[in-house]
C-alpha cells in the first residue's frame, strides 16, 4: 500500500477525502464500524458544539436545525453518508494490532486480517484511547459494580440505589444530569473544569469561542504539555442546549465532594478541595467571557451581558457510606495510549502525545497524526477542525509522493 490510514472516525475519513483530491492511492482500515468511538456513547449522548461546527471537507452539516445539537445515532447516519461519498476502500472490522519501522523503509501493520506494509501511515484513531482512572481506584470494594463512561448506557442499566461518579468533566457532569433526572442519588466527586455559559447575548458560546480565536489556540498557547489534558468546558446540548456546571448539579440534588482520594473498607474518602476546584473553573470561565466584549465591538454587535457566578457554598462532606451506593462510575476522561501499538522509538512526548511538526512525525518519516486532540490546535480534534488537519497532512503526503495538487 502506498498509504494506510488506521481509524474510520471522523479524522480518518477526513484524511481519506483529502488524499483522494490529491490522488494518493491509500485504504482506511477501522476496527469497527464507521464511527465506532461515537456508536459506544451512551444512548441519550449529543454533541456539546452546535451542529453548524459539523464541518468535515466537502460537507458541512446537511440538516435543518443548524443551532441545535446532533444525537448520537444522526453523528453516526452523518459519517456514514460522508463515507458513502469517498473514492478510497474503506475495509471495516480489521484492527490494527501493531505498526513498526520496516526494513529498507516504510512500515509493517501487523492486523486482525493479517500483515501488510506501507510506504506511509495515517494514525487516526482518535482523541483519547485509554480511559482513566485515579489513584485509589483500586481500594474500592471489588464486589462494588464499577464501570467506565464508555461501558454506560443508559440510567436503567445500572444497579438500583445511588451513583458515586468519580470526575466532573463533561461526561460526568451530562451523566450526572441525567441520573438525577429519573431520580437517583448521585454523589460527584470534583475535579478542575472550566465552564461557560451556554449562551451569551443571543449567540451560543461556542460562536464567541471561536470568534475570539480560542479554538484556533496552539499547543504553543499552553502553559505546560499536559494542560493539553485539562478538561472542555461544561456544557449541555440536551433540550436545545442549557447551563451545565457544578452549580446546576448542587441545584438539581447531587451530592458534592472534592477529587476522590480512596477508599477503606466501606468509606469511601474525598479531598477538602471543592472550592479551589470551583474557583479554578470560575477563573477559566473569566477568562474567555472577558475577550467578548472586544469582539462584540468589532463585529458591529450589542456588548452583552457578564454576570458574576452566583456565590457557591464549597462546604463538602470529606466522607461517603458507600452502603448508599450501587455503582461506581469513572468518568476522569481519556489519555493517549498509542505506545502501546505504535513502535516507533521517540514518537511520543511524556504525557503520550505524538512529537511531530505539522502532523508529521519527527521521529519516522511517512507517519502522520490526524485526530489528536491540541495536534496543531485547540479544534483538532472536533468535527468542526479536524479537516484542517486532514488537509495539511495529505498535502504533505502528496507531496513526498510526487502527486499533483488537489483536484
Amino acid at each position: 500500500m502506498d498509504v494506510v490510514v488506521v481509524g474510520g472516525g471522523q479524522a480518518g475519513l477526513a484524511t481519506s477525502r483529502e488524499l483522494s483530491r490529491t490522488g494518493v492511492e491509500h485504504v482506511v482500515l477501522e476496527r469497527g464500524r464507521i464511527g465506532e468511538f461515537w456508536r459506544g456513547r451512551w444512548e441519550s449522548f449529543c454533541l456539546v458544539t452546535p451542529n453548524w461546527t459539523t464541518k468535515l471537507p466537502g460537507q458541512s452539516y446537511d440538516g435543518d436545525d443548524p443551532d441545535g445539537f446532533m444525537p448520537r445515532d444522526e453523528i453516526v447516519a452523518y459519517l456514514e453518508r460522508y463515507a458513502a461519498g469517498l473514492d478510497a476502500p474503506l475495509r471495516e472490522g480489521i484492527e490494527v494490532e501493531s505498526l513498526d519501522p520496516a526494513p529498507g523503509g516504510g512500515f509493517a501493520l501487523r492486523t486482525s486480517d493479517g500483515d501488510l506494509r506501507a510506504g506511509s501511515v495515517v494514525v487516526a484513531t482518535g482523541a483519547y484511547q485509554r480511559p482513566h482512572r485515579p489513584a485509589g481506584a483500586d481500594t474500592l470494594p471489588a464486589d462494588l459494580p464499577q464501570l467506565n463512561v464508555e461501558d454506560y448506557r443508559s440510567p436503567e442499566g445500572l444497579p438500583q440505589d445511588g451513583v458515586l461518579i468519580i470526575g466532573s468533566g463533561q461526561s460526568g457532569c451530562q451523566i450526572a444530569e441525567e441520573l438525577l433526572e429519573t431520580g437517583r442519588e448521585v454523589f460527584l466527586a470534583c475535579g478542575r473544569a472550566p465552564w461557560l455559559p451556554r449562551r451569551v447575548g443571543d449567540r451560543d458560546t461556542v460562536w464567541w469561542a471561536v470568534e475570539i480565536g480560542f479554538m484556533d489556540q496552539t499547543p504553543a498557547d499552553v502553559p505546560w504539555p499536559a494542560a493539553r489534558l485539562v478538561a472542555n468546558a461544561l456544557a449541555t446540548g440536551h433540550g436545545g442546549g442549557h447551563d451545565l456546571h457544578l452549580r446546576t448539579l448542587r441545584a438539581g440534588g447531587a451530592t458534592l465532594f472534592g477529587h476522590f482520594v480512596g477508599a477503606e473498607g466501606r468509606r469511601a474518602r474525598f479531598a477538602d478541595d471543592l472550592a479551589e476546584s470551583v474557583a479554578w473553573g470560575d477563573e477559566r470561565r473569566q477568562e474567555l467571557l472577558q475577550q467578548i466584549p472586544k469582539v462584540a465591538v468589532a463585529r458591529g454587535l450589542p456588548v452583552p451581558d457578564l454576570p458574576e457566578p452566583e456565590a457557591f457554598d464549597a462546604s463538602a462532606p470529606t466522607e461517603l457510606d458507600l452502603k448508599r451506593v450501587g455503582s461506581v462510575l469513572f468518568a476522569g476522561g481519556y489519555r493517549p495510549d498509542y505506545v502501546g501499538w505504535v513502535h516507533v522509538p521517540g514518537a511520543f512526548d511524556e504525557v503520550g502525545f505524538p512529537v511531530h511538526v505539522e502532523g508529521a512525525s519527527t521521529a519516522a518519516e511517512g507517519l502522520y497524526f490526524v485526530g489528536v486532540h491540541f495536534l496543531r490546535k485547540r479544534k483538532s480534534s472536533l468535527l468542526l477542525g479536524v479537516g484542517e488537519d486532514a488537509a495539511v497532512v495529505a498535502a504533505q503526503i502528496a507531496a513526498a509522493n510526487g502527486a499533483g495538487p488537489p483536484g
